[in-house]
Parts: structure tokens; C-alpha cells; sequence
């Protein structure tokens, strides 16, 4: 007779692309450093990125860890990453977005570029107050090469490095003061920090809002390709959560 025996839990290598589970392949790779760990879930720290890492196909374990990570109530943000959480779980957010990947990016420093540190986060995050670029914390700037130019003295225009995938580097955070829109700034940091990528014999990607078809088309032009849709997520941990034997139970950190 066949017996059902228990997928592994491992925590292998996974047989999939670096860039179909990112997260995961930056905190099990170049960002391990970052890594708070509750069984096969890894997640950056709360101040850094919101971003939760989980296996590729994650089990009922899998998700009540997720849980004790975050809390009950706590919201779990998921990028890039395909599997749905359990129908118990509230979705407070989900929207569409393309993975683009360099294809012919002509990728070049830029004279006004400036590197931007921890001195300069309290102008970063009333930059991207303003603008809204995506998810950008107090330590983000801690991922990665962040450049910024200056008009005036005052910060106007930047973009950096978030998730690093072995062999591999998101742009991200970019953004660009409405005083300077139109003058090109967000290209030339874009083709800036791929150049740094470029230099250390790594690939820069990035992902966009399928919806923001402005900035997918500006990303094509400066020479990234589609690699795949994909969707982020934001969902709410159940105050009780299913136990073995089918009761409920509070979820517990």
C-alpha cells in the first residue's frame, strides 16, 4: 500500500529562477545578514523593507509562522511572489505589476549624481513622502547604493538598491520632486545606479506598477525588457488561527 509521506521542509536551494522568489533569494543570499528567521520564513527587519520572504511553495506550517512573525491582526506584505496567502487571511491590498530585467540598458555615471547615506534619510523620506515611490523605511537606505541630486542643496531627485538575488540587483526608490519633473532626472539615476550594478559584474531589474504604464514605458526606453507579470500583496493575519485538531486558537507570536 502507497503511503502520503511529507513534503521535506528545507531549506535547499530552490530549483526556481533568483528572480521568481526575490525576497527569498536576497535573504538567503547577499541581504542574509538582514534576516529574521522563524522556520523556513525569513523577513528584513520592520525599519528596513516590509517585505516577507517564504518558501516557494509554502505549507499550513509555512503560514503559522508567517503568523507568529507578524502577530494577530499584523499585516504581511508580500513582492513579487505568486502564491496566494490561506482564505482566512484578509487582503488589504494587491495590485498588478510587471519584473523588467536590463536587456541593452546603456548604463553610465552621472556628473550631479550624489551618494546619499544615513545623514540624509530624513530628506529621503520627505522626498518619497511627496512622491510616493514605493516602500522606503528609515534603514532602507542600509540595502544598498542610494544617489540623489541636488538642486539648490535641497534633495530633489534620487533612486537605489533594494532586493539583491544573487548575480542580481532591484532599482528601486525611484522618485522625483514635482518642481523637476520633466528634465530627465529619474532616467539618469536609473542608468547611475545600473552602472554601479554593471561595475560589480551584477544585473540590475526592477518592478513597476502594471499600471503605471508612464514608467514601464520609460524603463523599456532605457533598455529593460519584461521578464514576467507579477502582483504584490498586503494581507492581515486572523486574530485566531486554525490548530491541528480543527479548533481555533489565538495566533501567537
Amino acid at each position: 500500500m502507497t503511503q502520503n509521506h511529507p513534503r521535506p521542509r528545507t531549506d535547499s536551494p530552490s530549483p526556481l529562477h533568483p528572480l521568481d522568489n526575490p525576497a527569498r533569494s536576497s535573504l538567503t543570499g547577499p541581504h542574509a545578514r538582514f534576516a529574521e528567521r522563524r522556520g523556513r520564513i525569513l523577513r528584513y527587519p520592520a525599519d528596513v523593507t516590509p517585505w516577507l520572504a517564504l518558501p516557494d511553495v509554502p505549507d499550513a506550517q509555512d503560514w503559522a509562522d508567517v503568523a507568529a512573525l507578524a502577530g494577530p491582526g499584523g499585516s504581511v506584505a508580500l513582492a513579487a511572489f505568486q502564491e496566494p496567502p490561506p482564505q482566512d487571511w484578509e487582503i488589504v491590498f494587491r495590485a498588478d505589476g510587471v519584473q523588467l530585467v536590463d536587456a541593452s540598458v546603456d548604463a553610465a555615471p552621472d556628473p550631479e549624481a550624489v551618494p546619499l547615506g544615513p545623514r540624509d534619510v530624513p530628506e529621503m523620506l520627505d522626498l518619497v513622502a511627496r512622491t510616493r515611490p514605493g516602500p522606503f523605511l528609515p534603514r532602507t537606505v542600509e540595502l544598498g547604493t542610494y544617489l540623489g541630486i541636488r538642486r539648490g542643496g535641497a534633495l530633489v531627485a534620487m533612486a537605489g538598491e533594494r532586493l539583491h538575488p544573487p548575480g542580481w540587483t532591484e532599482i528601486s526608490g525611484v522618485c522625483t520632486d514635482e518642481s523637476v519633473r520633466g528634465q530627465g532626472l529619474a532616467s539618469r539615476l536609473v542608468l547611475a545606479v545600473a552602472h554601479g550594478i554593471r561595475e560589480r559584474g551584477e544585473t540590475p531589474f526592477l518592478h513597476a506598477s502594471a499600471s503605471n504604464t508612464g514608467a514601464v514605458r520609460l524603463y523599456e526606453s532605457l533598455g529593460f525588457r519584461l521578464r514576467r507579470r507579477t502582483e504584490f500583496l498586503s494581507a492581515l493575519v486572523p486574530a485566531t488561527l486554525p490548530s491541528a485538531d480543527g479548533a481555533r486558537r489565538p495566533s501567537l507570536r
